[in-house]
């Protein structure tokens, strides 16, 4: 886990300029009462990163630096945090008061009905909001506020090991879900790997959730109602956990991480699992022998292909010391196309800019199928208020139906009871609210 900390720049050289136009506004007084020009206006973002990589620290710090550089009357107080810790350092940022200025997070609806949040209708320059991708700006929307942006995407595929499917006499990767249990099998046969690796720890159990609950037909809203306990729901999770019943799954889907289990594969001990498209960047440089390969999220048999997709934001809170016109330009030198494209390339995300996406996918026709699949994709229900504690509540569950016996219809009533209940008291805070004079 790598520890926060912050970069600044020092500001004693602008104490010192400071300090000599008072000197210089003393003197002119002396010469003929001439004014001294105002001092001039200082800015401070506090800018709050999550870490993707090893690469996300250093490409930041040098983004910052350059900034600093080029406007010197614009702090950039810097923290980048491992996703594991994320929610806790700006949990308590807010509860002190003092919020991050930018924060980089994949949730933001509960802090839009808390009034927390500027709009980036204010901030925005007209010549970045014209790059962002419309379909990932309008789902950071609520009632015409654009309380969040895109920052990156990804678009989530079935990833194998080539040599293990080799080894297992598998020609192709699974389409179904049929498939899938078929080939997880011929690799538990063929012995030395697991056959298909889960993530059901705290940041990923949503998403196989999602794999599985969209894969039978279902999904986790519709019509603005909270779907959890659906019938195809309860099928995806029923299946889910007949794959780890049967063993073929890896042994410890609620302990080993996403991030864990593409080494695993890596080291040759699993045979497929489901990831971002991150993989193809970030997998080969720590294994640069491995043979892999991509396939689409199996899904129930008979029903339609999907593609899902994730993406993370940026927000901005509401500050003490908050500056529209630097949060502004610092926006437009962080989506720069240069820079901005050297993150994506270095980070395998897909990018929200479109004129990166444009440049990427003439150069690369994978690029340009997932930002074509991405434009057609499912993804989470962030302008819900309550997805943030539906998150949390789930990742409670992983264990209970594994290992403890829950019934996967019991666990997702369970979801579901809390879903609706966190959601009715959210807008009875949200009524309470309005009436206030």
């Amino acid at each position: 886990m790598r520890e926060p900390g912050w970069t600044r720049r020092p500001i004693a050289a602008a104490a010192a300029l400071l300090a000599l136009s008072a000197l210089l506004a003393a003197c002119g007084g002396e010469d003929g009462g001439r004014t001294a020009p105002p001092p001039e206006k200082r800015s401070l973002i506090r800018f709050v990163a999550s870490e993707y990589s090893t690469e996300t620290k250093p490409i930041l710090e040098k983004l910052v630096k350059e900034f600093e550089l080029k406007n010197p009357l614009i702090d950039i107080e810097l923290q980048v945090a491992n996703w594991d810790i994320l929610d806790g350092i700006y949990t308590t940022m807010i509860s002190q008061n003092q919020p991050p200025d930018l924060l980089n997070t994949n949730v933001y609806a509960h802090f839009a009905k808390d009034g927390l949040l500027n709009d980036f209708n204010d901030i925005l320059s007209p010549e970045l909001r014209n790059k962002l991708y419309p379909n990932l700006m309008s789902m950071d929307q609520i009632e015409g506020h654009q309380y969040a942006i895109p920052y990156v995407a990804t678009l989530r595929s079935l990833y194998y090991n080539q040599g293990i499917f080799d080894r297992a006499g598998i020609q192709a990767p699974p389409r179904t879900w049929s498939e899938l249990k078929a080939d997880a099998e011929r690799i538990k046969r063929a012995g030395g790997a697991y056959g298909f690796g889960v993530d059901l720890t705290d940041n990923e159990t949503q998403a196989y959730l999602s794999y599985f609950f969209f894969g039978a037909g279902g999904g986790w809203i519709q019509s603005g109602k909270w779907t959890i306990d659906s019938p195809e729901n309860v099928e995806g999770l029923t299946f889910l956990k007949q794959l780890y019943d049967a063993g073929l799954t890896d042994p410890e889907p609620t302990v080993t991480t996403r991030d864990e289990k593409q080494r695993i594969l890596g080291d040759g001990k699993l045979g497929m699992m489901i990831s971002g498209n991150y993989f193809s960047s970030v997998v080969p440089k720590e294994y640069p022998n491995l043979r892999w390969g991509s396939g689409p999220i199996p899904v129930k048999d008979g029903s339609a292909p999907i593609s899902f997709g994730v993406h993370d934001v940026l927000v901005s809170f509401k500050t003490d010391h908050t500056d529209k016109e630097a949060l502004s330009k610092f926006l437009d030198f962080l989506y720069d196309d240069p820079s901005y494209l050297e993150m994506i390339r270095r980070e395998g995300f897909l990018p929200a800019n479109s004129q990166v996406g444009a440049k990427l996918a003439a150069e690369d026709d994978a690029m340009k199928a997932n930002l074509l699949a991405l434009t057609r994709a499912k993804f989470y229900p962030v302008q819900e208020p309550a997805w943030q504690a539906v998150m949390d509540y789930a990742r409670k569950l992983g264990d209970a139906v594994l290992y403890d016996g829950l019934a996967p219809k019991a666990a997702l009533d369970e979801l579901q009871h809390f879903a609706e209940t966190r959601s009715k008291q959210q807008a009875a805070a949200a009524a309470a609210l309005r009436r206030q004079p």
